[in-house]
């Protein structure tokens, strides 16, 4: 099920995951393609968000949650030791979520937030920053003369343009988008999955999805889940046009889900 002609960032081991007594994830076990772009996909509450926070330890979030098995990061970071801090892992590993989420300060400060929780301080540092991540975010242009107001002055497209943008301002490994554009209309969706296919050389992105022509048009990779279970992983083009299982062309031709 797993292809290996990649190299690999994120190695998933027998990974089972936990609400409490209820289990949400069985027995996963999968290889993220390094600098690549992979879209996890399947009906509402197959546990494919669940699944995606696991790489940055947000379920941490939620309180009473258990997890066994592995998550191994760069081949040598073990993700949910207990001395790993979830803070420096969420440097490496960047989320965008389904909502986008600026802070209520200046477009400027969005982009900085983190750099200044890390200590940097200099200004030269910052302004370049600024201006590189709103470039690879596709938004320099349309806000470089109004840096100083406030983010909460743009529109949908453009705050979850920002939110890449701050994300990416640590130099992060990867990025996680969690139903990036299901908010966005059609226009603003378009330029999100653009902006997607212009990073991933640069990073490794993982996106959930419910959209499957959206998986289609950005990802190389596809991950079928249904019920906490991957069903099906491989190859975009080999999973949209020729799986491996009936479940994963149910699906995808609609049949379910």
């Amino acid at each position: 099920m797993n292809p290996t002609d990649f190299e690999s960032v994120i190695s998933v081991k027998e990974l089972d995951f936990f609400y409490g007594q209820s289990q949400a994830l069985f027995d996963i076990n999968m290889e993220v393609p390094k600098h690549q772009v992979t879209a996890f996909i399947g009906p509402s509450g197959c546990g494919k968000s669940t699944f995606l926070r696991c790489f940055n330890r947000m379920n941490d979030l939620v309180g009473d949650v258990s997890i066994t098995g592995s998550l191994i990061l760069d081949d040598y970071i073990d993700i949910n030791h207990k001395d790993q801090d979830p803070i420096q892992l969420r440097r490496r590993i960047g989320m965008i979520f389904q909502k986008s989420n600026p802070f209520p300060k200046s477009i400027y400060e969005n982009v900085v937030y983190g750099l200044r929780i890390a200590g940097q301080g200099k200004k030269s540092v910052l302004n370049e920053v600024v201006e590189t991540s709103l470039k690879k975010a596709a938004l320099w242009d349309e806000v470089k003369d109004r840096l100083h107001t406030s983010a909460m002055g743009l529109s949908g497209g453009q705050m979850q343009r920002l939110c890449i943008a701050r994300a990416i301002a640590v130099n992060p490994e990867i990025l996680l988008m969690d139903e990036p554009c299901s908010a966005l209309d059609p226009k603003s969706t378009a330029r999100i999955e653009e902006l997607i296919l212009d990073l991933r050389g640069d990073y490794t992105i993982i996106i959930v999805t419910h959209n499957m022509q959206q998986a289609s048009r950005v990802s190389d990779y596809t991950a079928f889940f249904f019920e906490g279970k991957l069903i099906e992983f491989g190859e975009t083009g080999q999973i949209f046009t020729k799986p491996s299982l009936k479940q994963t062309e149910d699906y995808i031709t609609g049949r379910f889900g």
